[in-house]
């Protein structure tokens, strides 16, 4: 018969009971961290570990299971290691490149500058990268790269001053002196207070001006010729005029005073073909001793008279002849200059033309027909001024009737400029009523084709507000 466990053997069982649980739990907790760690590498993968023959009976020894454990602990720490390195290891931008191109400029190291300066205007082109080069340049005396420079930044920004005014220097130094003037007259305008500019502008058009009198001086000497006669032949609107030269007689006078005086006979005579300087001298000569001239001298003054008035008349011709000869040189040159009109690429070229060539309607007109209707509003962009607005719409008459279709478009698409509407209003009464005038007599008169009236019919209230 079985005995009862007493309580020191119920304590024993109830401790190995607990022991065995234990264990089992420890062991199940051990089986499942094996499970998950076996899992994560599979999801993961270990570079370079061959999982085809691995299985549930494969070894994984606390050595093997500390390693992978180990990389995987140390995974999320290196990708994020590399992450920051590779964000902080970035390529150079446009800023960072002019910033480091100021910083050689300080220095004066020129060359570096215009690299830095090059780099920016590569990964992003601003008037100012350029205008930035176009300085280096011009320390380097490399004239030609500085104006094409400012030439580009003006086409992506046609207000930028210092453009204007580097170009002006630049183009100062390879001997465009129009060109230069033009710049600073331009910056002048754009920044009316700028002592720099005023000063540049003053030495520009000195130097304009200066060449401009050196070549009327050499048209008007190529017009005039001196035969070896003595005459002068001055050319003036194709005919040629003779014209005593003053200075060539004047020598031969004094020689053949000089002859005649020597062979004065001993009566004191002298010879009816004497000079009449000499004949002067000695009449005076005769009077104040007394004796009375006789009549042959009396006939040789009065020639002498004449001949003096002739004389101021041929100079006064001679001085008119010159002068009209000096305003013909300025207008030829004129001429020459706009042989070569260009179509411009902005407000500023565009200004810069139609203001050389004020005053004359037909080359105005000139630069208008080489000037696409179309690409107005792109060349004008917001810098459409209302003088040269105005002074666009006179011009247009001109060619009105020869070339109404292009006269059409040319106020259709200068309609389509950006501020238009605000130029036309802010025009005043004088204007308002020109320009009706000039609606009412030209682009509507009687003559204009019925196809053409209606286009301008519909421009007409954009162009003639109500008053």
């Amino acid at each position: 018969m079985a005995r009862a466990p007493t309580k020191h053997g119920r304590d024993q069982a109830l401790d190995w009971e607990m022991s065995v649980n234990g264990k089992d739990k420890k062991a199940k907790s051990q089986d499942l961290d094996k499970e998950k760690l076996v899992s994560s590498s599979q999801k993961v993968g270990v570079v370079g570990e061959d999982r085809r023959h691995m299985t549930k009976a494969s070894t994984f020894d606390s050595s093997s299971i500390a390693r992978q454990y180990d990389y995987l602990r140390n995974y999320d720490s290196v990708s994020h290691l590399s992450t920051g390195f590779t964000t902080e290891v970035s390529s150079p931008d446009a800023a960072s490149e002019k910033e480091l191109g100021n910083e050689y400029f300080k220095q004066k190291k020129f060359n570096e500058a215009i690299d830095c300066y090059s780099r920016s205007i590569a990964l992003s082109p601003t008037a100012v990268a350029f205008a930035n080069r176009a300085m280096a340049y011009l320390k380097i005396r490399r004239f030609q790269e500085a104006e094409d420079d400012c030439t580009e930044a003006l086409n992506l920004d046609d207000r930028y001053i210092k453009a204007y005014s580097r170009r002006s220097t630049a183009r100062k130094e390879l001997g465009k002196l129009k060109g230069s003037m033009e710049d600073a007259e331009f910056a002048l305008r754009l920044e009316p207070n700028n002592q720099e500019i005023k000063k540049q502008y003053a030495e520009a058009k000195s130097l304009y001006d200066k060449e401009m009198l050196k070549k009327a001086s050499g048209a008007l000497r190529s017009s005039v010729g001196v035969e070896k006669a003595g005459k002068t032949k001055v050319v003036v609107n194709g005919v040629v005029g003779g014209v005593q030269s003053v200075s060539s007689s004047s020598q031969k006078m004094g020689a053949a005073a000089i002859q005649k005086d020597r062979e004065k006979d001993s009566n004191g005579k002298v010879p009816s073909n004497t000079p009449t300087s000499v004949l002067e001298i000695e009449s005076k000569t005769t009077r104040s001793k007394g004796q009375e001239p006789d009549a042959s001298r009396e006939d040789a003054l009065q020639s002498s008279g004449l001949e003096s008035s002739k004389r101021n008349q041929r100079k006064q011709e001679l001085k008119g002849s010159v002068q009209e000869l000096a305003a013909r040189a300025a207008s030829l040159a004129k001429v020459e200059a706009a042989k070569n009109i260009t179509p411009p690429n902005s407000a500023y070229q565009f200004e810069v033309s139609w203001r050389g060539l004020a005053g004359d309607r037909t080359l105005q007109a000139c630069l208008l027909k080489v000037t696409s209707p179309v690409a107005l509003p792109q060349i004008f962009k917001n810098a459409l001024s209302a003088p040269i607005l105005i002074d666009i719409i006179r011009c247009i008459p001109t060619f009105f009737t020869e070339e109404m279709d292009l006269a059409v478009k040319y106020l259709e698409n200068l309609a389509k400029v950006s501020r238009f509407d605000m130029i036309i209003m802010c025009l005043s009464s004088t204007e308002r009523a020109e320009l009706q005038k000039i609606w009412d007599d030209v682009f509507c008169s009687n003559a204009t084709p019925m196809e053409y009236v209606e286009r301008l019919d519909k421009l007409h209230p954009r162009y003639c507000l109500k008053q």
